[in-house]
């Protein structure tokens, strides 16, 4: 079971992009964020026509989270446990999760855009702290169902030095700041295996790069996608890596494939 994670910067701008990964790369499950389109104005057809079924949870303009599966997509989720008042207002479309059967036997994935923060210090901050709280408190209730599971997120965190470009120059700014990281490794203290980190531990390797600046050119990057495993899916980790391939097309997402295959 091949699954990648892909935030794709606007599925209508880059959606010739994801045909061509699907067809070249032909992944069970895509797991796609930052839509930028309502749920009613995703390629849905196109997907389907691409041998995809589609779970699509979108807003108009902004974020969006998609499920594409070659096999059945079956209880679909997209909300959070509300942990405060504020919780109950929040309209974004940043989750979806779902059943993937096939094979004989069932995985659960989920797709989710963490908020960025723009700020440190700001209202938006703050609820990118909190998002991850919710994110916790909800993957602590499925991991009690001791499934494979396989949570592939834009979580907009790089977590060591390592998944940085300069260290000591991005150290306490926005995706490298030591209180996104504490989020970021509660999710870990959970039980949960960073896919790529756990099969290539001394590898600096990044999978988004400004647009600006020559960024890719100079490989100026963070690893801020990730693949976050179950216990039972990180026992049957066979494979993870970064398709840089979709970054070098022209007109591209700033962000790269990340993928894993699951015995």
């Amino acid at each position: 079971m091949k699954i990648a994670t892909w935030n794709v910067n606007s599925v209508k701008a880059r959606l010739q992009h994801v045909l061509d990964y699907l067809k070249d790369e032909q992944p069970d499950v895509l797991l796609l964020q930052e839509l930028k389109c309502l749920t009613e104005a995703f390629p849905t057809m196109e997907c389907e026509d691409a041998g995809y079924n589609v779970a699509a949870h979108g807003q108009k303009t902004y974020n969006g989270v998609a499920i594409l599966s070659k096999h059945p997509i079956e209880d679909v989720v997209t909300t959070l446990p509300v942990l405060e008042e504020a919780d109950k207002e929040d309209k974004q479309a940043r989750y979806i999760e779902a059943v993937i059967c096939g094979d004989g036997q069932a995985f659960r994935v989920a797709s989710v855009y963490v908020p960025n923060g723009t700020e440190i210090d700001s209202d938006r901050f703050a609820y990118k702290l909190r998002y991850f709280d919710r994110l916790r408190e909800h993957i602590t209730g499925l991991l009690r169902y001791e499934e494979k599971l396989i949570i592939g997120a834009d979580y907009n965190v790089a977590p060591e030095d390592i998944d940085v470009y300069n260290p000591k120059a991005l150290r306490g700014t926005l995706c490298f700041h030591p209180e996104e990281q504490q989020k970021f490794r509660s999710l870990l203290h959970l039980g949960l295996a960073d896919a790529y980190r756990a099969l290539h531990p001394d590898v600096q390797q990044f999978s988004w790069w400004d647009y600006r600046g020559g960024g890719l050119q100079n490989n100026k990057g963070l690893r801020i996608d990730h693949l976050l495993l179950s216990p039972q899916a990180a026992d049957n980790l066979q494979a993870c890596d970064v398709d840089l391939h979709p970054r070098q097309k022209e007109k591209p997402s700033d962000h790269a494939p990340v993928w894993c295959e699951i015995a």
